[in-house]
């Protein structure tokens, strides 16, 4: 275990997200994607973890393990449910999750959109839509209204890149087809010509849905920072650590090209940016070189390598140049051995970087429990804690306990 303390300002925290928790998110565009036939969702998020009635219990377990800070989404669609119309009683719920972080000594990170978005939203064809951008930028004004003034820091976006990085990993095309068959469906279903969502993508819309997002970055900071222009704002990057063997060079080069660089560029002009690292990627000449056999794998089939974690960081660090928060970090496995002794040295490398000269400002490690893993739905955990399917009951994993010690370790 590393032992060499971080700045007593440095953030310790566990992200989660709000349809991936709360559940019954029934006004959202991925509620509607799950029910709609065929879908591209295994299952439905349903109940998820009973996190929006759980919330209070949930935030004890933070604390308990000695955390600085909780990143959390305020969900749109519950706070919007349809177009011009908006919940207090959402908007109180969330204010009251911000209080409540506070009490316990807790930061609280919060992120506007973490991939979903309101049904009406996705009806109008999302952020492929004249006018998306303005829609997002009034909903986190309406946010900033209500608590914005006890936030410690804002995230618009979760992973905008992550549809290109999918694609930049040569995914079969039948992947894809899953996708249209799906959007198809809904548009059909919701009576719509073009039923779109930010995290059911197809690719020959991947440059319109990111001019779209960018739009909307930017709206939504400026929204943020007429309110408060002392917050920090930023967005979150999906970042694989992407490694070159001799002659692998340029495939490596454009991986991080075609996904990451503009929205680094973008990140430049932010206050700092999330780096959301789970996996290292080997490139050769003929393209992604398979792990040795016998490595440790996580349960995505990639290797558990916890120097990634430090190498996506130094690489967004050398593109935007602006402070780093790792906003989610883990490891998909059903073995929590791996995840137990995944941590500690993932954290040695991030304070080798900072020693090296950048800027952390936090740690986030993703997620406090097993939750709603999106396509996949139940069937991929990263949890510390596991939660059982019928009960919601919390129970600790070993990973949840090393965690703890970490942080009691390091912080300052």
């Amino acid at each position: 275990m590393t032992t060499t303390q971080m700045p007593q300002t440095f953030l310790w925290g566990v992200s989660t997200a709000g349809h991936q928790n709360e559940g019954d998110n029934v006004n959202s565009d991925t509620w509607f994607l799950e029910h709609t036939v065929p879908s591209a969702f295994a299952e439905p998020s349903g109940q998820a973890c009973d996190g929006y009635r759980r919330w209070q219990s949930d935030l004890d377990l933070v604390a308990s393990l000695g955390l600085t800070a909780y990143r959390f989404s305020v969900e749109w669609s519950r706070v919007e449910p349809a177009r011009g119309e908006v919940d207090d009683e959402a908007l109180a719920h969330y204010e009251a999750v911000v209080d409540g972080c506070l009490t316990r000594g807790l930061a609280p990170i919060i992120t506007f959109s973490h991939f979903t978005a309101p049904h009406w939203f996705a009806c109008a064809g999302s952020w492929l839509a004249a006018g998306a951008a303005e829609d997002f930028g009034r909903f986190c004004g309406r946010v900033m209204d209500c608590f914005g003034d006890r936030i410690a820091l804002a995230m618009t976006l979760n992973e905008p890149d992550l549809p290109r990085m999918l694609q930049a990993m040569d995914l079969p095309e039948e992947t894809w087809e899953v996708n249209r068959v799906a959007l198809a469906a809904a548009s059909r279903r919701a009576g719509v010509e073009r039923y779109r969502s930010g995290n059911v993508v197809l690719p020959e819309e991947m440059d319109a849905l990111r001019d779209g997002l960018m739009a909307g970055h930017r709206a939504a900071k400026a929204a943020i920072k007429a309110r408060r222009p002392d917050l920090p704002v930023g967005f979150a990057l999906a970042m694989t650590d992407d490694v070159a063997i001799p002659g692998g060079e340029a495939r490596r080069d454009g991986q991080r090209a075609q996904v990451y660089d503009d929205w680094l560029a973008l990140a430049s002009d932010d206050d700092f940016i999330g780096v959301q690292n789970y996996e290292q990627l080997v490139y050769g000449p003929d393209g992604l070189v398979p792990p040795p056999a016998g490595e440790a794998l996580n349960d995505m089939g990639t290797p558990v390598r916890p120097e990634s974690l430090a190498n996506a960081v130094r690489y967004a660090y050398s593109k935007a140049g602006v402070p780093i928060l790792v906003s989610e970090h883990g490891l998909c496995t059903h073995d929590d051995s791996l995840r137990a002794g995944f941590i500690a040295p993932a954290v040695a490398g991030l304070q080798q970087a900072m020693a090296d000269g950048i800027p952390v400002l936090g740690y986030c490690h993703w997620t406090l429990m097993d939750n709603f893993e999106w396509v996949f739905g139940y069937g991929k955990q990263f949890g510390l804690y596991e939660v059982d399917r019928q009960t919601f009951a919390r129970t600790a994993k070993p990973s949840a306990a090393a965690y703890r010690d970490l942080v009691a370790a390091n912080r300052g």
